[in-house]
């Protein structure tokens, strides 16, 4: 491990450290307590000559998705297979939002399959939606809590509906009407 300030390796290794003769000369000879908190003793440890401070910077999570989400409207699906979601069923996602007034440009469409390392909280943070659809349960997210299948509720701020996954609506009339008796209103 090439490390550019040896005193960094304390916060990487838990163990006792020795330097190796060409790495003394980076440490001053003056050296300092610090008290290790998890185990509330104090560790001597030799300044740096050059001062090393550590951020921690949270990255932003970027999220590939279908559409703009002009409205606020985010739609979670599962297609392991593919980048998005399948066409047919696009097809008949395109024509559940056409008859509620709504187009591509207006829903976000994520496929949970390429995010599945992603909560909930994540997730609800980068695209603050006001309308959440969850088709399947392979596309609930970690941390999204307990919801009922075709039950709109209240959550994080936002309404949102789990249903079936398109796969199981394609073929049976029953779950379609299911679903759209509760999409109309969401």
């Amino acid at each position: 491990m090439n490390v550019e300030n040896p005193i960094a390796l304390h916060f990487i290794l838990q163990d006792e450290l020795y330097l190796l003769n060409n790495d003394k000369s980076l440490y001053s000879s003056i050296n300092t307590p610090v008290i290790d908190e998890a185990i509330e003793t104090i560790v001597e440890v030799a300044p740096a000559a050059e001062t090393v401070e550590v951020i921690a910077v949270e990255t932003p999570l970027t999220f590939k998705h279908l559409g703009a989400g002009k409205t606020s409207f985010l739609i979670l699906v599962h297609y392991p297979e593919l980048e998005f979601i399948a066409e047919a069923h696009l097809s008949a996602l395109e024509n559940i939002l056409k008859r509620k007034g709504l187009a591509m440009d207006d829903v976000a469409i994520v496929n949970m399959a390429k995010h599945s390392e992603v909560g909930f909280e994540h997730i609800n943070r980068h695209f603050k939606p006001e309308k959440i659809l969850v088709l399947g349960d392979k596309a609930l997210p970690t941390g999204i809590g307990a919801i009922g299948l075709n039950l709109p509720l209240q959550l994080a701020g936002s309404t949102a509906l789990y249903s079936f996954s398109f796969d199981e609506m394609m073929d049976s009339n029953e779950l379609k009407k299911a679903f759209w008796d509760q999409m109309k209103n969401l």
